[in-house]
């Protein structure tokens, strides 16, 4: 299968590198998706695992990976039509052609978001609870899904001249027609190695501050504080950033900056009027469910 050499000239390395995983018949099956799709698995297995440790019903955990799943997909796509709708607008049939890329991680999870709450609302149950035990699973997801980019060459940074910066072809032909500035040649960044490694060490911690966390929705606003943070400065690096209109201003950057502000005044004003975490009986959950069968 013909793919691409990425070097690592600073470490010596050199591996061969196709955004194809394998073929069925005529239908290629792409890294990307797979990553994906094995991230969503995993967390959706974790979520299940750790249901019971937690008090948390294991049957509303297929509920939001029913729920959330297409609409992270739908809101990551839509957030990335919106910030490019100049191309977009020419041609509405691009819109549907995923297969040529345009998902955004931030529309993902804020797609999500609002698909569970409005499920949240119309079942009657605790949205802040049911975000606080879902949220950890997100970064573990991105560590996973990051590694696509690597497969198809695509997110990296500027160049550097640290040891593990990568170099291919791709990444030559994209630096010399959009960002002439640069050299072609040399390596860049691996932004995407940066953020993956960044996401599971969220995941962890998060995984720590659910556990002793007992103000309502906080352990939501440490993840979006601490990865807003960590992109703030990555999205910083990378060379296809998607910006607000003819401004310089990178969307992803100013996004992760209101985030950030916003997430640490909410923890501190929880904290000081002891917003406390509803607590969320298995119980509370069949009883919504058996209402909603019933209607």
């Amino acid at each position: 299968m013909n793919g691409v050499q990425v070097n690592f000239p600073g470490l010596g390395i050199s591996i061969n590198v196709s955004p194809v995983a394998f073929t069925i018949g005529n239908f290629n099956i792409y890294w990307y998706g797979l990553l994906i799709a094995g991230a969503m698995l995993l967390c959706g297995f974790l979520a299940i695992k750790q249901s019971k440790k937690l008090s948390f019903p294991d049957s509303l955990v297929y509920d939001v990976l029913l729920c959330g799943i297409p609409c992270a997909i739908v809101g990551a796509r839509l957030y990335y039509v919106f910030c490019e709708w100049g191309y977009y607008s020419q041609d509405l049939r691009r819109i549907f052609d995923t297969r040529q890329g345009g998902l955004a991680i931030y529309g993902g999870v804020i797609g999500a978001f609002l698909g569970v709450f409005i499920m949240c609302m119309i079942r009657k149950i605790p949205f802040t609870s049911v975000a606080d035990y879902c949220v950890i699973y997100i970064p573990l997801g991105q560590a996973i899904g990051r590694w696509g980019n690597f497969f198809n060459q695509e997110a990296f940074g500027t160049t550097t001249t640290l040891p593990w910066g990568m170099t291919s072809s791709t990444i030559e032909t994209y630096l010399a027609t959009h960002c002439p500035t640069l050299i072609p040649t040399m390596p860049v960044h691996p932004t995407f190695l940066y953020e993956s490694i960044v996401d599971l060490a969220i995941f962890f911690l998060l995984l720590y501050v659910r556990k002793n966390s007992k103000f309502a929705f906080e352990t939501s606003c440490v993840y979006f504080a601490t990865y807003g943070f960590a992109r703030f400065f990555l999205e910083g690096l990378r060379t296809d950033s998607l910006y607000i209109g003819s401004t310089g201003i990178r969307t992803s950057q100013a996004l992760s900056l209101i985030l950030v502000v916003a997430s640490l005044v909410y923890i501190a004003i929880a904290h000081l009027k002891r917003t406390d975490r509803v607590p969320f009986p298995a119980k509370l959950y069949e009883e919504s469910a058996k209402k909603q069968a019933n209607v």
